[in-house]
């Protein structure tokens, strides 16, 4: 077997070795969510993230931040369907392998009440690796491994296929026999397992307490563990267990959201590790390839066992991201203000800003010159995603995504306008920026007037009225306060894309809550959004289970088939996107130049938005969830627990845990919900 350490790994136990130096904050916590139980724990150099899933196909897998590894154990089919338990939270242990190299990981005892359970596959690797065989079911030869049974305990152990410290999973029985690789209950029926789960990865430097949060941030327990599970001085990670590294999008949207309580360094760290990441061109980059994922890619290359990171730049909206986000710290904050000319004198940061500019200006030089719809900003060639509804059914098969390109593309130009004419990118600029930069206010223009109405759909009442109903009746949900919040006027809302062609794609969407935040719309763009987003399903986004981020009402059949609550970016409820909404609300309500009539709207969206929030306050932290229309209600049901569900949430998720820079206001008590 790979790294030949199997051996050592059997008298691990001995081999313990002093742990760091703790971390200035030691974070555990636990969450069930559908068939999952999740178990945190990050004390020194060790971060992990324990899943238990439930029910007929259990599983036991341990996320490690530390380069994005982790290790997992599928087991055969079991009948009834079983639960795990754990009695006690798991204690973090730094080991040693044969070498005497250090390996960090958790120990803990799971227990489960089925006759037997026979091991079927596990894998010890990078997390994109376990998570690709959780989607698809294969994982590469080269990282597979076999156990090692030895008296009461299953092992498995490599080095990473480099020869770098690599991965150790040993199940011991506690209770229950072993038989080969099948494992017996004992007469009472139950089977209870010692787990120990190392990585070798190398740790990140953990970030939490005082040193993340000021002291407006909200008493909330359950974000700030999510929080600071996924804080690091490198970076912040995504999402756990799924998504342990960096990703721009959510680490911009995150720090955006989470600005106003976040201390001036955990602000920098974010946009620092968007900046080191771009690519020569100034875009930035989607996700990192790290660790032995990485080294897979080399291998795939033909460039041997480089652990280089490899950057994914398929993404469009997060190059048009940074500016707006930049402005917010850099200009907009008095904190950031002050740190500006510092911070981009360090590590190249005001190079990189200037690099990302130019392609932002360059790239909207061709919709500036002639604004027709096929001279927005696409997905790339031959790739169908490209923003955050990044399933290969987010935009219902449009290729000009409306955020990118009514809201993102407009502000970020508003953006670098503000940026340059701030002075403090002056000793970063070139010969050809000047004249560059003059055009962008005129550029600016041209996008926010002409680009937001290339989306805008109309429906007849008698049509609109007709297809709520219609998709009331088939989704299972009532249609009078729908048909009621409708009423006799025309529906206007804005397409969740454009087609090849430039025809709209006819989903309502969430996406207004970029409007909100980045953008300053007129009272009757206003408007709209508020009936998008306040309006009961399927009217418009409301449900008592949270703001869907899309509704599929007013579309053909075969695309309402492609939205529907089992769907990763359909009839379902994100939590971020409920966050983006609440705080573009708050922005829009802050300004001054609003009628009454409109601030009214406004508030009494505001009003059952949040309600909505505090409904789901239980799975806030969370990735996102589904539901179900039961007993004359909306009832929340986790993502991923439906056999027909595309895929499974994160219990910890970055962007969810916005809501610790976000405060409730007081209600509008004219305010009528569903």
């Amino acid at each position: 077997m790979p790294g030949g350490t199997t051996g050592a790994f059997l008298a691990i136990a001995a081999l313990a070795l002093a742990a760091a130096a703790p971390a200035p904050e030691t974070v555990g916590f636990a969450r069930r969510e559908g068939l999952n139980l999740n178990s945190f724990v990050r004390d020194g150099p060790v971060s992990a993230h324990i899943l238990l899933r439930s029910g007929g196909a259990p599983r036991i897998i341990v996320a490690f931040p530390a380069g994005n590894s982790g290790v997992g154990l599928w087991f055969g089919a079991v009948s009834p369907a079983a639960e795990w338990t754990m009695a006690a939270p798991a204690r973090p242990v730094t080991l040693a392998d044969g070498r005497g190299r250090p390996l960090h990981g958790v120990t803990f005892e799971a227990s489960i009440a089925t006759p037997r359970l026979a091991t079927r596959q596990a894998l010890l690797s990078s997390v994109r690796v376990l998570r690709d065989y959780e989607g698809l079911g294969t994982a590469p030869v080269e990282v597979q491994t076999e156990p090692t049974a030895a008296g009461d305990t299953i092992s498995w152990a490599r080095d990473r296929l480099d020869g770098a410290p690599g991965y150790r999973l040993s199940l011991r029985l506690v209770h229950g026999t072993l038989a080969g690789q099948e494992i017996r209950a004992g007469s009472d029926g139950r089977i209870t397992l010692a787990v120990t789960a190392l990585s070798g990865e190398t740790p990140l430097t953990p970030v939490g307490g005082d040193a993340l949060l000021n002291a407006t941030a909200n008493p909330d327990p359950a974000a700030r563990g999510a929080l600071e599970f996924l804080s690091y001085a490198e970076k912040f990670n995504a999402g756990s267990w799924r998504f342990n590294t960096y990703f721009g999008r959510d680490t911009l949207m995150s720090v955006r959201l989470l600005m106003p309580a976040l201390q001036p360094a955990a602000v920098e760290t974010g946009l620092q590790s968007v900046l080191e990441r771009l690519s020569p061109e100034g875009r930035v980059a989607h996700e990192e390839d790290i660790g032995e994922f990485a080294i897979l890619d080399h291998r795939k290359a033909g460039s041997g066992n480089s652990d280089a990171p490899v950057y994914d730049y398929k993404m469009i909206d997060s190059d048009y991201m940074l500016a707006p986000v930049a402005r917010a710290w850099l200009l907009d904050d008095a904190r950031g203000r002050a740190r500006a000319a510092a911070f981009f004198a360090r590590n190249g940061a005001g190079a990189a800003l200037m690099r990302n500019l130019r392609f932002v200006v360059e790239s909207a030089g061709a919709f500036a010159r002639d604004p027709v719809a096929t001279k927005l900003i696409g997905l790339h060639p031959g790739v169908p995603v490209g923003e955050w509804r990044d399933s290969n059914d987010g935009l219902g098969g449009g290729h000009y995504p409306y955020d990118v390109n009514a809201v993102l593309v407009p502000a970020a130009l508003e953006a670098a306008d503000a940026l340059y004419r701030s002075g403090l990118l002056a000793p970063y600029a070139n010969g050809g920026d000047k004249a560059m930069f003059a055009a962008v206010p005129a550029m600016a223009t041209i996008w926010a007037r002409r680009a937001p109405g290339l989306f805008a759909i109309t429906i007849p009442s008698a049509e609109a009225r007709a297809a709520i109903a219609g998709y009331a009746g088939s989704a299972g949900v009532p249609a009078a306060a729908a048909m009621g919040a409708a009423g006799e006027a025309a529906l206007a809302f804005h397409a969740i894309a454009l087609d090849t062609a430039g025809r709209p794609v006819p989903v309502q969407n969430s996406d207004e809550g970029f409007a909100l935040l980045f953008a300053r719309p007129s009272e009757a763009a206003l408007a709209t959004i508020a009936d998008t987003l306040g309006r009961p399903f399927p009217a418009g986004l409301m449900t008592g289970a949270g703001l869907l981020v899309a509704n599929p009402a007013f579309a053909p059949a075969a695309l309402q088939a492609r939205f529907g609550p089992n769907a990763y970016h359909g009839t379902v409820v994100w939590s971020w996107q409920q966050a983006l909404a609440a705080a573009g609300l708050a922005r829009q309500l802050a300004r001054t130049d609003l009628s009454a009539p409109i601030r009214t709207r406004l508030r009494q969206t505001e009003t059952c938005l949040w309600r909505a929030i505090a409904a789901t306050r239980a799975v806030q932290s969370s990735e996102l969830w589904s539901w179900r229309y039961e007993g004359g209600a909306y009832r929340v049901e986790a993502f991923g627990a439906g056999g027909q569900d595309a895929d499974e949430s994160n219990a910890a998720q970055l962007w969810s845990t916005v809501y610790l820079a976000l405060h409730r206001p007081p209600p509008d008590p004219a305010a009528r919900c569903q």
